[in-house]
């Protein structure tokens, strides 16, 4: 979370300017015929015009690896190239954030995230999952999906590869309980049959591109134990990401990318590109987790050192970190987001709540004045429709000593809400203020490559992590099995400092 940023978890691309008439198009990539209002240039213009926004909502770009960048790129480009569109000018972008994600906009613009380059394991797991995004690009997924949907707005999570593979459960929860405020959020998935064809794309590129296709898949299952470990530590049933994220009517992630690979076609040569070494030293050093200038989350708990506050959210709720907001999401439905009070309230805030400034069209009720922690503050409740249903909302103002007035929002289902109250209200006035002292505690984590040595153990590198649950991390990292032991010579990521 920064300092000066509106909420806003995906900004929606008005694009009433750009649209012309629906008209009869043809994939590139497919021969399948569709409907839509976008051309090709118009995708390229779309592109162009929601490419910063993506920068601001996802915490700008990651530049402290010029050579990183530069290696990406270079994979990208060798992947694009066998791809059929000849017409786009691909951007690849790294995103300062540690979701797992990747996502692609029209017009060439395909985004990764540090999160996901920390938990692959080699240079074609990347490639596949670029694949993947440039799959969706050739075949002009997102001009056929505004033309089915007849609709001046998208939202770019719909491209995402957790949205399109495991259903972008935080993200999907987050936004299903938060209520509107200014633009229109949504989270707009790809239909089955464009994510299987772009899998059977991807598998293509990797193939005309000498990487082994089997990536696509190692890659996610990678995918499914980091959601797992992450679920668990939130204290949630790690089986969950499966049972919330996986239509039953759908094949399973993995089986589905097999299907893609069994129906490309012959394997590849011997000797597919892996390229695990060269992918691992390019990574080396690589920041892990939580940039602590953009705040930390350790467990439940948020800080924010360089800000001067942190808070506790109830056990069972799992936090996340986004560039203008911190959101938590929680057992039932239940969701919290803190952001900065927009606009800054500049008198009393009970007057400000009651006021009508919260939300447009929402009104609160119930308004009175508190003290937390010595700060001023104020709260009230609200009956609020979102795109998950009707909600029971709780708003909180809190204004930190140095200035800055801060706001929580809970939602709860009717039903749930009395019972969650209390656990609400705790979260509100456990925000306190910090020191300098406190916050120069938290350093950023590095991923950092080490060679296996005899007498290495999973045990005895893991101890060297300063993560929480190390050996578990360090399992998923390196795609190990619980209990399994890297074999000597190899090399493997551990998290320092």
């Amino acid at each position: 979370m920064k300092r000066k940023t509106a909420l806003g978890l995906v900004a929606g691309l008005t694009m009433t300017a750009l649209l012309g008439a629906c008209t009869t198009a043809t994939s590139p990539a497919t021969g399948r015929t569709f409907t839509t209002n976008l051309s090709p240039q118009q995708e390229a213009q779309l592109g162009r015009q929601e490419h910063p926004q993506i920068l601001a909502e996802f915490g700008g770009a990651y530049d402290a690896q010029p050579d990183l960048t530069a290696y990406v790129t270079s994979v990208g480009q060798v992947v694009a190239a066998n791809a059929e569109r000849k017409d786009v000018t691909y951007t690849f972008t790294i995103l300062n954030t540690p979701d797992v994600n990747a996502f692609a906009v029209p017009g060439g613009y395909v985004y990764i995230t540090r999160g996901l380059l920390a938990l692959a394991n080699n240079e074609a797991e990347i490639a596949g999952v670029l694949g993947h995004e440039i799959g969706h690009i050739n075949a002009r997924h997102t001009a056929e999906r505004m033309g089915q949907q007849q609709t001046a707005q998208i939202g770019v999570l719909g491209a995402t590869l957790l949205g399109a593979i495991l259903g972008g459960q935080t993200g999907a929860n987050l936004l299903g309980g938060a209520v509107q405020q200014g633009a229109e959020y949504r989270l707009a998935h790809y239909s089955q049959e464009q994510e299987f064809e772009a899998d059977s794309l991807g598998v293509r590129y990797l193939k005309r591109s000498a990487y082994d296709p089997q990536a696509m898949a190692t890659f996610l299952a990678d995918l499914r134990a980091q959601s797992q470990l992450e679920a668990q530590l939130a204290g949630q049933d790690p089986n969950v990401v499966d049972a919330d994220n996986m239509l039953a009517s759908h094949p399973r992630t993995v089986d589905r990318v097999q299907r893609a690979i069994a129906e490309a076609g012959p394997e590849p040569a011997a000797g597919a590109k892996l390229d695990p070494d060269i992918y691992l030293q390019k990574i080396d050093g690589l920041v892990f987790g939580d940039d602590p200038k953009n705040g930390v989350i350790d467990g439940t708990r948020f800080i924010h050192p360089s800000l001067h506050f942190a808070f506790t959210v109830p056990q069972g709720f799992k936090l996340v970190n986004q560039p203008d907001m911190v959101g938590a999401a929680g057992p039932q439905g239940a969701v919290i987001t803190f952001t900065l009070a927009s606009p800054q309230p500049s008198g009393n805030l009970a007057d400000y709540i009651a006021g009508g400034q919260i939300a447009k069209n929402v009104s609160f009720q119930n308004v009175q004045a508190l003290t937390i922690n010595g700060m001023p503050a104020a709260t009230g409740t609200a009956a609020v429709k979102t795109n998950k249903g009707a909600r029971n909302a709780r708003v909180v103002l809190v204004k930190h000593p140095e200035g800055t007035v801060y706001q929580f929002l809970f939602f709860a289902t009717a039903n749930t809400a009395s019972a969650l109250d209390g656990s609400f209200m705790q979260t509100a006035r456990s925000f306190q203020q910090i020191g300098t002292d406190e916050g120069s505690k938290y350093q950023a984590q590095h991923i950092r490559i080490v060679t296996v040595q005899a007498g290495d153990t999973a045990q005895s590198l893991s101890s060297r992590m300063v993560t929480s649950a190390k050996e578990d991390w360090f399992d998923v990292l390196n795609n190990l099995k619980p209990g399994e032991e890297p074999q000597v010579g190899r090399k493997v990521k551990i998290v320092t400092y």
